[in-house]
């Protein structure tokens, strides 16, 4: 009956504990995800979401000063802000809870931005450095700083990706999630029960050896 109360305490410590996602970095020169299953939105018929918002715009090829064809990318792509000195956030809703995002992320800043949301509430949130370190310079035709990065969520889920620049631009195409598979998991209330009769019998356990 200890184990079965060690078990309870270590469902609800694991129950509590919120991971960030992993990060990592497809090959370079890869310019769409690896992972099975997952949604793909190329922008090249429009922008894709459940819902799209905010400053940005569908465009090709570069226009100086104000944004730049990812290097290997040959199509339309997604570019925040839409050239203008407004606002320079985006949002895109999924329509769905995923635990898995990907996109392909041209001339990396560290003024650019992406936040991953739950309804209201901020999930995690990255800049450019963070991603790719002192290679978060804008450079427009180096693998180092134009790569498709993938974030994996472990223990926690989002249905809303913010993108966002303070400066020209963050420039981004083959955006990729991959629905949330549920998984049937003891309820809270359940957890504590079975904590409690873990206790309840531990305790007459106890009893009946002070008897003999």
């Amino acid at each position: 009956m200890k184990k079965l109360f060690l078990l309870f305490s270590l469902l609800v410590a694991a129950n509590a504990v919120q991971a960030l996602p992993i990060v990592s970095l497809s090959n370079a020169g890869d310019v769409t995800t690896s992972v099975t299953g997952a949604t793909t939105i190329d922008f090249n018929s429009g922008c894709g979401y459940a819902t799209c918002s905010g400053d940005f715009a569908l465009v090709n090829g570069s226009q100086s000063g104000l944004y730049a064809q990812p290097f290997g990318v040959n199509s339309q792509y997604l570019s925040v802000p839409n050239p203008s000195p407004t606002t320079q956030r985006a949002s895109f809703t999924l329509g769905t809870t995923a635990d898995y995002f990907g996109l392909f992320w041209g001339s990396i800043d560290s003024y650019n931005f992406i936040r991953f949301y739950l309804g209201n509430d901020l999930v995690a949130s990255y800049s450019g450095s963070d991603i790719v370190g002192k290679f978060a310079d804008g450079n427009q035709l180096s693998l180092n700083s134009n790569r498709y990065i993938n974030f994996t969520f472990s223990g926690e889920s989002f249905d809303r990706v913010d993108l966002v620049s303070n400066g020209f631009a963050f420039e981004s195409d083959n955006h990729a999630f991959k629905t949330l598979v549920s998984v049937t998991e003891p309820s809270t209330v359940l957890l504590l029960l079975m904590g409690l009769t873990g206790l309840f019998f531990a305790r007459r356990q106890v009893r009946s050896s002070c008897r003999y």
